[in-house]
């Protein structure tokens, strides 16, 4: 073993000594802690083939994301990777050249099939530095353990898939992959790689588990997902401090019903409106939206999403930004028109504008307030509030420009500052002494999209 595969796991088990994981605020849990830090996880990364994609420099990718100012990335483990074209994704991260994927599995044999009962060590010494790295840049990895089979072409490529395997295991249809009692041997294979990830990352403190991306597709059983959630408790269950687990409920929005204890984030994907915030504010838990597209490949909606699920409560927000391929690990890809979504330099420069917006707040003390906002608002306009009532406010329109609103305030002296959310620039702050009630506002002139940042003065 030479000393680049040996001083990725020297980082992951010292790393633990010197900072706890990632974790949910324990003054609210609708939000992380990381770095004894509140946290907000936003970003626009690749479409999860870093690591199993061997022409994918990360390196590149990550200092891009770390310049960015960007602090989430999402990764898949290798159980599943896309043939070149599908979903119409073009250069695609999870779609690695011939000869170029890496899989947990050792390859073995004639025709290079994989051995389920033997790791490959190129793999993990590939993922433990991808998260190493990514911790050093203060990058948090949300690590996507599973994903169902869409479609016959992806099953065709799966490792698990006995043609791909010599263990003969897997001799299933694509729907029967994910569950407990049809898998055809595949659960103890999954299993082992549950507990053997979790071994391997131990000491990665910017990490955290997903069960499974879109259970809600390909057959994925809700049993089946709660097991692997018991398996990351029970493989985790001697570590000093433990990774959070999170659950992919659905796209759009979902009531999430009988939650599984150790799960601590839920997601949502293409999550607007931000319904699914509210619709699950009981659970106190993180609600995230970790995957966006299919909505062209302009910036307007995908700005629009992240700020109104953000200022709705959420916690977490990832595009999938498809100017991030192998090659162009900078993000500098210029894709077509028929991509199913977007990116670029110009948007990532957006969501670090709404990140460094919302960490300007104490938002571990706010909660979700829209109502606040009285009548008379143009018909197509949009919003969202974060209020602690009488302290601080933050506020995202869309609309016409110029329009006017009422916000009801307790009578204090505040600091008032706009923000135009496509461009980040601000205007001066202003002061504003109010007796009390419903008080007037007006979009500036030339904020067609903005944010209002408004904060009782300390003096």
């Amino acid at each position: 073993m030479n000393m680049r595969s040996i001083l990725p796991a020297l980082f992951c088990a010292l790393s633990l000594a010197n900072a706890a994981p990632l974790a949910l605020h324990p003054d609210n849990p609708r939000y992380f802690i990381f770095h004894d830090k509140p946290a907000v996880l936003i970003t626009s990364g690749e479409h999860y083939g870093a690591v199993l994609n061997l022409d994918f420099d990360y390196i590149k990718y990550l200092d891009t994301l770390a310049a960015d100012g960007l602090n989430l990335t999402r990764l898949f483990s290798g159980t599943y990777i896309e043939p070149e074209g599908a979903f119409n994704i073009t250069q695609n991260t999870l779609a690695p050249k011939a000869g170029r994927f890496i899989a947990p599995w050792a390859r073995t044999g004639p025709g290079g099939k994989f051995d389920l009962e033997t790791w490959d060590a190129a793999y993990f010494a590939r993922l433990r530095d991808f998260v190493a790295q990514a911790g050093r840049r203060g990058i948090i990895v949300e690590l996507t353990l599973f994903c169902p089979m869409y479609e016959e072409a992806q099953w065709k490529l799966s490792p698990m898939n006995a043609a791909n395997n010599v263990n003969g295991t897997g001799a299933v249809g694509r729907n029967d992959v994910h569950t407990l009692d049809r898998s055809g041997g595949l659960l103890a294979v999954q299993e082992s790689l549950v507990r053997k990830i979790v071994s391997e990352l131990r000491g990665a403190e910017n990490l955290c588990y997903e069960i499974c991306n879109e259970p809600y597709f390909g057959g994925v059983t809700m049993p089946w997902q709660h097991h692997i959630a018991d398996i990351i408790t029970d493989a985790e269950k001697d570590f000093a401090a433990k990774h959070l687990i999170t659950q992919n409920i659905a796209n759009g929005s979902a009531k999430i019903e009988k939650p599984h204890p150790a799960v601590s984030v839920f997601n949502f994907h293409y999550a607007n409106p931000p319904a699914a915030v509210a619709l699950n504010a009981g659970l106190n838990k993180v609600i995230g939206d970790n995957e966006t597209g299919f909505k062209g490949t302009a910036d307007a909606h995908y700005r629009m999403e992240a700020w109104e699920f953000i200022l709705a409560g959420g916690a977490l927000y990832n595009n999938l930004d498809y100017s991030f391929t192998a090659g162009h690990e900078d993000g500098t890809f210029q894709y077509p028109a028929t991509q199913p979504g977007g990116g670029n330099a110009g948007f990532r420069r957006q969501m670090k504008v709404l990140k460094e917006f919302i960490h300007a707040f104490d938002f571990v003390k706010m909660k979700p307030a829209r109502e606040m906002i009285r009548e008379p608002l143009p018909g197509d306009a949009r919003w969202q509030v974060l209020a602690e009532p009488g302290r601080q406010y933050a506020a995202y329109f869309k609309g016409a420009p110029a329009f006017r609103f009422t916000l009801d305030l307790p009578a204090a002296n505040y600091q008032m500052e706009w923000l135009d959310a496509v461009s980040g620039r601000k205007n001066p702050a202003e002061n504003l002494s109010h007796p009390g009630g419903a008080a007037s506002f007006k979009i500036p002139d030339g904020f067609s999209e903005c944010a209002l940042r408004l904060v009782r003065a300390t003096h």
